[in-house]
């Protein structure tokens, strides 16, 4: 089983950057495929980024590519999104989840464990 807690969200003016962090307990980190997603109230949880078991392979949501970065450090058990030109429409929490299947997936389904979430603002 895997624990996932995010951090690094808050409050940024458009145009501005945050990094997230999500840190996993458990040794078998580098075992999973971890993903992105966001959700705002009364709308359906989005796909944001998926990054491989080692990090070689990434996936972006057409609405974040070229202004987030997902990454990962599997000797600190923790995966990343870096978000830069953030937008307004950016505003939403952030969670992180594990997939410990092989293949690529958007589908929320798919990933087992799931973080609490942090809440990402973005004003206008």
């Amino acid at each position: 089983q895997v624990q996932l807690v995010e951090s690094g969200g808050g409050l940024v003016q458009a145009g501005g950057s945050l990094r997230l962090s999500c840190a996993a307990s458990g040794r078998t980190f580098s075992t999973y495929a971890m993903g992105w997603f966001r959700q705002d109230p009364g709308k359906e949880r989005e796909f944001v980024a998926r990054i491989s078991r080692d990090g070689s392979i990434l996936y972006y949501a057409d609405s974040v590519r070229g202004r987030f970065a997902i990454s990962r450090d599997n000797a600190k058990n923790t995966v990343y999104l870096q978000m830069n030109s953030l937008k307004p429409e950016d505003t939403a929490v952030y969670s992180c989840a594990a997939d410990p299947r092989v293949g690529y997936s958007s589908q929320a389904a798919r990933y087992d464990y799931w973080g609490q979430g942090t809440q990402v603002t973005v004003s206008s």
